[in-house]
Parts: structure tokens; C-alpha cells; sequence
């Protein structure tokens, strides 16, 4: 990190503004080189100053607005200028040739918050938030990816440490007195770590599902028989045409996705090839994806149309479903209720049923309110997780908080055998080193170059 970088930190395309941003042991000179309007060497931190920036032959490129943050007290611990140019794509991009001819070097993807890591200005967990909160296609997404941003989460993970970490160094202090007959660390308060230890962490690792629908969405599956309504459907939940509806049987040969947050949450509704035996080569493949992307669902929405009625294969189908422990959650629509008002829908054991017109839904959106309640319903208690504690949301730490768990309970079990310290504190290292490898007190460039590599450039 003894060079400095710059890079584009805004979008391409039309825009009022866009900002350049330099980082590193030379940014002020840098920039200063390049900046008519005063001298930035001598610019106090956080200090901005009008001019024009010029090129390398002296021509201007735009005027611009450059404010200066000194180091340590700037986003990534180092020198940083911001240049604030007009945008599009031609401006920007003058700007930022002109600061590479002046001796920055072009940034990796993702070395501003990389380098802020490096520097202590923020843990791995908050680095690794900053782009969920960039990606976030939700608002439970974003306001989850800011509390792990804002360290509630670090918090947690390292008085977890903490603990642990004094408790070996005691049980290792014992090792060294061995001779002695002396014991430092108390035994029945270890256990009880130990205990709050292991339901701190099955507890994180319980929000992972929830941590995982928050940030991917919840895959809503809509099945049925041809000709049930199930395309009509996906467009009255999207609010426009997004599959294509035909009053020909099997039109659906692929699945068709579309989303739309509600309350909150993103949903992705999944439009499927109708279930029927086939002859036709390509229908039947169609079935076969339908049948694979149901396994795979959240929420499966099965429809029928209530003027034909449940057949008996589709009602052991969803007995089945409803039986087997697949984690699908499924909900019957008897569809075409403006066909067939007086009908009722068909009750089926311990499966939530609802009468709807999805042709009408795609006029009357409040018709569709029963349904939203019923499917924010599913997300209930995620939501209510996500708001009052910090969510897994990332499949690196479930790994090494669900490996710390196993050493945590070796240890426990070690300990309730009486085996020796050294073989304990092996136990309480494991853990110590998987709850540091989240947070980054532990790791390598590997693992640092595979995570910042996400990144966009100029992040």
C-alpha cells in the first residue's frame, strides 16, 4: 500500500455529477499536480476547493470540486481526495486519466475498502457489508446490511472472542504451572461459557435461512395444471405482462422469473410450464423443470381452476408435499372465482386455501391483498429476527461460525471428561481462529483477494 490508486466511484452514464476518487501516501500531490485553484498540499483535512482540473499538456478537462482528507482520519486510513466532476461518461473519464498520467495507478476492484480494512478502519464483516449494501435488492436487505455495517454484529463475534480467548490463556497458564498443582481458571465458569458460547453460536447460525431469503429473496413457485391461471397470476403480482397468456394449453414451456418487494422483502415469483403427461418433447421438458424448480421453491402457489376442480393425482400430490419435510411451503388458489363465484375452493388438510380471479387481480390490485398477507406471512418471523439481532447473511461465516460450534462442543465434551489443559485449549484455538477468520484478526491473502475481488471498482 505504498502507492496510490484512483478510480471512477460512481456509475457510467448521464448524471449531474460523478466523483474520482485517489487514495494513498501521494493523493493530495497528485491531485494538486492537476488542480488549478489553489494549493492542496497545503489544504487543510476536509477541506474542499474549487478549479479546473488540467492534463498532462496543461489543457483543461473540467472544472471540478476536490476535498481533502487527510490520513488517518479518511475513509480508507490513508491521504484520500474525492474529485467531483459533471458526469456522463466522457468527463470522468478525462479526470481520471489525467490523475493516472500525474502517477496514481489504476484501482483493483474493491482496494478502497480493502485498503480501509488493512488500515483498521473497519473489520472484515463490515467490509464484506459494504458490498451486501451495495447489492441489496430490498429494504430488509439494505437496513440488515447496515446494521452489520454500523459493527453490531463485529460486537457480538468479538466479546464471543474475548471470553474465550482469557479463558484459554488461564487454562494455558495452568499448563505452564503443571509442576505446581495450580489452577487459574475456574472451572464451573468455564462450563458456563462454554454453554453461552454454543447458544450464541447456534443461535447466529439459526438466522442464516433468514439472513439467506433477506438477501436472495423468496423463490415463489407458481404451479399448476395448464390452463389454471398461473401466467395471469404472475403478472397481477408484478404489476405488468410479463409471461405471455394464451388460452392455449402448454404456451409455458420455460420457467419465467419476475420480482416485486413487498413489505420489505423481494420476492421472486417463478412462472412454470403447466404439469401434465406430454407427448410433445419440448412440453415435457418444460414439465420436468416445473417439477424440479417445486423442489426448490419457498413457497409453492398451486393453482386450479375452479370450474374443472382438483383431480385425485393433484390432490395426492400436494398431500405429499404437504407431508414430506422438503421445506416448501405450498398454498392452494382455486383460480377463476369470476368464472364461478358460487363455487368453493377445495379443503384439503392442513393447506392454506384461497379463491381468487387473477384476471380480475390484474385491474384490482387490492384483490390481491389476501394473497400478499398470506405470503408476508411465511417471512413473519425472519422479519422479526432480521430487526432485532444481526443475520447471517453470508455463506463464508456460516461455515466458520458452524466449524467454531464443533470445537466449542468438542471442547465442552472434553471438559466434561477431564481430559488435560492442552488438549482444551486445542478445542478453544479452533474456536478462537474460526471466529477470527470472520472478522478478519485471522486470515490470508487469499481469502482477502477472493472477497475484495467482488468488489466494483472505485468501492
Amino acid at each position: 500500500m505504498d502507492d496510490t490508486i484512483a478510480a471512477i466511484a460512481t456509475a457510467r452514464g448521464r448524471a449531474a455529477l460523478a466523483i474520482v476518487r485517489t487514495s494513498g501516501p501521494d493523493a493530495i500531490s497528485v491531485v494538486d499536480d492537476c488542480f488549478q485553484g489553489g494549493d492542496l498540499t497545503e489544504a487543510e483535512s476536509h477541506t474542499a476547493h474549487v478549479g479546473f482540473l488540467v492534463d498532462a499538456d496543461g489543457n483543461d478537462v473540467d472544472q471540478v470540486v476536490a476535498t481533502v482528507f487527510r490520513a488517518p482520519n479518511s475513509a480508507t486510513g490513508e491521504h484520500v481526495v474525492e474529485v467531483s466532476c459533471h458526469g456522463g461518461d466522457l468527463a470522468p473519464q478525462m479526470v481520471l486519466e489525467s490523475l493516472l498520467d500525474h502517477g496514481a495507478r489504476m484501482a483493483e476492484p474493491g482496494e478502497f475498502t480493502e485498503r480501509a480494512f488493512l488500515n483498521g478502519k473497519m473489520d472484515l464483516t463490515q467490509a464484506e457489508a459494504v458490498a451486501d449494501l451495495i447489492h441489496a435488492s430490498s429494504t430488509k436487505a439494505h437496513q440488515a446490511s447496515l446494521t452489520h455495517l454500523k459493527g453490531r454484529y463485529s460486537d457480538l463475534l468479538e466479546d464471543l472472542r474475548e471470553e474465550l480467548l482469557n479463558l484459554c490463556s488461564l487454562v494455558e497458564l495452568e499448563i505452564d504451572f503443571s509442576d505446581e498443582d495450580v489452577e487459574f481458571a475456574d472451572r464451573e465458569r468455564l462450563e458456563e461459557l462454554l454453554d453461552e458460547t454454543e447458544e450464541i453460536l447456534g443461535d447466529l447460525l439459526d438466522t442464516y435461512p433468514t439472513g439467506e431469503k433477506l438477501k436472495d429473496g423468496v423463490r415463489v413457485v407458481i404451479g399448476g395444471r395448464p390452463n389454471a391461471g398461473k401466467s395471469t397470476l404472475l403478472n397481477a403480482l408484478v404489476g405488468h405482462d410479463r409471461a405471455i397468456v394464451s388460452e392455449t394449453p402448454g404456451t409455458t414451456r420455460d420457467e419465467i422469473e419476475a420480482e416485486a418487494e413487498i413489505e420489505g422483502v423481494l420476492f421472486r415469483f417463478v412462472d412454470t410450464a403447466g404439469l401434465r403427461d406430454t407427448a410433445d418433447e419440448i412440453e415435457a421438458e418444460g414439465v420436468r423443470r416445473a417439477t424440479e424448480s417445486i423442489e426448490a421453491a419457498d413457497v409453492l402457489l398451486y393453482l386450479y381452476d375452479l370450474t374443472v376442480g382438483l383431480d385425485s393425482e393433484e390432490i395426492d400430490f400436494l398431500g405429499d408435499l404437504s407431508d414430506d419435510d422438503t421445506g416448501v411451503r405450498p398454498f392452494l388458489i382455486g383460480n377463476k372465482a369470476d368464472e364461478a363465484p358460487d363455487l368453493p375452493v377445495a379443503d384439503l388438510d392442513d393447506l392454506s386455501a384461497l379463491k381468487l380471479s387473477a384476471l380480475d387481480a390484474r385491474d384490482d390490485a387490492d384483490m390481491l391483498q389476501p394473497l400478499l398477507d398470506r405470503l408476508t406471512d411465511t417471512v413473519a418471523e425472519h422479519l422479526s429476527r432480521a430487526e432485532s439481532s444481526p443475520v447471517v447473511m453470508n455463506q463464508r461465516h456460516r461455515q466458520h461460525l458452524q466449524d467454531a460450534l464443533d470445537a466449542v462442543q468438542q471442547a465442552r465434551e472434553a471438559l466434561d471428561r477431564g481430559v488435560s489443559g492442552d488438549m482444551l485449549t486445542l478445542d478453544l484455538r479452533a474456536a478462537l481462529q474460526e471466529l477470527g477468520a470472520i472478522t478478519g484478526e485471522i486470515t490470508n491473502e487469499d481469502v482477502l483477494n477472493q472477497i475484495f475481488s467482488r468488489f466494483c471498482i472505485g468501492k
